[in-house]
């Protein structure tokens, strides 16, 4: 059973050995969250397809896909390294469901505006993007504060956040054609990706749980935590 912990705990890394490890009712209805901006994604792009818009309803879907599909593996790489499962950890967790569900309401209008053809109207969809990127934002340089031994590579996340937020901002409120804003997400998106890789590549990857991890990839236990969650 999850032990609730009303105070702060020390992000010092998981121990990548623990076993045992089950998923706590917030990651449960995390997921949830999440299952409803799939929901709504599907939908749409299912009725573009049957008006006819067949690439609008592809490429609409698919763009949504990479904005919630990304969002979750983040959060679900950064939990595997630090959830310290406290009223912090639990907030932030919280603030990025209100995210998700943001971005699912901005869904339709962003379908609608492919199928118009003039200009993508996803200022609501980009917005409840960006609530769940900055929560995770918060959760890095939580990470980096408490975990000096991580410190280079939570930064290295931390500014990869920074710099694609910002360019996904100028990229919802400039008024650009359907084209060229996807060209423009797809080079925020490829930024997005290379991220991580970066990030990890040369300072050290992150302690993260073993189940989590390629098989090929060998679990190092972080230095100062011995014990598990």
């Amino acid at each position: 059973m999850s032990t609730l912990h009303h105070r702060n705990r020390q992000m010092a890394g998981r121990d990548p050995h623990e076993r045992s490890r089950t998923a706590t009712p917030l990651e449960l209805l995390f997921d949830l969250a999440f299952v409803v901006g799939f929901g709504v994604a599907g939908e749409q792009g299912a009725h573009l397809i049957a008006e006819g818009h067949v690439a609008d309803g592809v490429i609409g879907f698919a763009f949504s896909m990479f904005a919630i599909c990304w969002a979750w593996i983040n959060f679900s790489w950064f939990a595997s390294a630090f959830d310290t499962d406290d009223w912090f950890y639990r907030v932030t967790t919280m603030v990025q469901m209100i995210g998700v569900v943001v971005l699912a309401l901005g869904l339709p209008e962003m379908f609608g505006s492919l199928a118009e053809g003039e200009r993508v109207h996803n200022e609501v969809m980009v917005a409840g993007y960006i609530v769940m990127r900055l929560a995770l934002l918060v959760q890095w340089l939580r990470a980096a504060r408490q975990a000096p031994a991580y410190r280079a590579t939570c930064m290295a996340y931390v500014r990869t956040l920074v710099v694609t937020q910002v360019g996904w901002i100028i990229l919802a409120v400039a008024p650009v054609s359907v084209p060229v804003f996807f060209v423009g997400g797809a080079l925020l998106g490829i930024a997005e990706m290379a991220g991580p890789w970066l990030a990890e590549r040369g300072r050290g990857r992150l302690a993260e749980h073993a189940v989590a991890r390629a098989p090929h990839r060998r679990a190092v236990r972080p230095a100062g935590d011995h014990h598990a969650r």
